[in-house]
């Protein structure tokens, strides 16, 4: 009768324990698949990059001029273009600069800090025209990557005053759209409370 007992105490006793080790692995498990979709929504999110907003496009005309003094000075030779640029401007947001902590307990991704828009890139298109070379100061190659880069410079003092920036922030609410719906793919919630988002925007989200 006690070695029946005895055996089925071990049951018991092997079955609790079996339930236990079983929970621990399982919990384990959950826990390492929850932390594994964290990184890979965060990882993802940060591999979209940069993120175009808006582009602009410009036509500028400037006048090239440069002298150069030779003989002792006495001498100067001037050489001149008359320069067209044709510029792309793309206006939008660094998305590695984006401040986002996961919540593996809600499954959910945090979104502290949006950055501001910035110039992700300029694209000049140059052309010369009635292109004069001095005696001894002629157009060279270095001439030339110093223009392009002076076009760019060119268009980058433009784009304040041409309106880009304020567009590309009212795109901003876009931006989080385009998280959120990367951050659902998984069934996690995006968290974006932190933000500072108008009123018009917040019950935009709520009924979206």
């Amino acid at each position: 009768m006690e070695s029946i007992v005895e055996a089925l105490l071990g049951l018991v006793l092997g079955a609790i324990l079996m339930y236990w080790l079983y929970g621990m692995f399982t919990k384990k498990k959950r826990r390492e698949l929850t932390e594994h979709q964290s990184t890979v929504i965060l990882d993802r999110i940060k591999s979209v990059c940069k993120l175009v907003s808006v582009e602009g496009d410009f036509a500028e005309i400037y006048r090239y001029e440069n002298i150069k003094d030779g003989f002792m000075s006495i001498l100067s030779s001037k050489k001149k273009a008359l320069v067209v640029i044709n510029a792309k401007a793309q206006i939008g947001y660094d998305l590695k600069k984006l401040r986002m902590t996961a919540d593996n307990e809600r499954k959910r991704i945090v979104l502290t800090e949006f950055p501001e828009p910035e110039i992700l890139s300029i694209e000049p298109d140059i052309q010369f025209y009635d292109v004069k070379n001095g005696l001894f100061n002629s157009f060279s190659p270095d001439d030339l990557t110093k223009l392009n880069q002076n076009a760019k410079e060119h268009i980058r003092e433009k784009i304040p005053e041409s309106g880009l920036i304020d567009t590309a922030k009212k795109e901003a609410l876009q931006a989080v759209l385009l998280i959120e719906n990367i951050v659902e793919t998984i069934g996690w919630k995006l968290d974006y409370t932190a933000l500072e988002i108008s009123n018009r925007e917040k019950q935009f989200l709520e009924n979206k």
